[in-house]
């Protein structure tokens, strides 16, 4: 399980919403299996209203084409 404080906390280059949304996705290709969302990103970009929806969507999605095999390394 990853958690979104702890994608934030290990990768201070991250600025913005959007950069988040693609460690999400790294995340699940890299194998993890669970999402939690501890905190709210505090980015200027980050959504006021389904913020959730969209990283959950990401790292859905991420996963589902590791699991298979299109799940190359941008």
């Amino acid at each position: 399980m990853v958690q979104v404080s702890e994608l934030v906390i290990r990768n201070p280059h991250v600025q913005s919403f959007k950069e988040l949304e693609e460690l999400v996705r790294q995340a699940a290709r890299d194998g993890e299996m669970f999402l939690e969302f501890d905190i709210k990103p505090d980015f200027q970009d980050t959504p006021r209203r389904n913020w959730e929806i969209r990283l959950e969507t990401a790292f859905y999605w991420a996963g589902e084409e590791a699991k298979r095999g299109g799940g190359e390394k941008k």
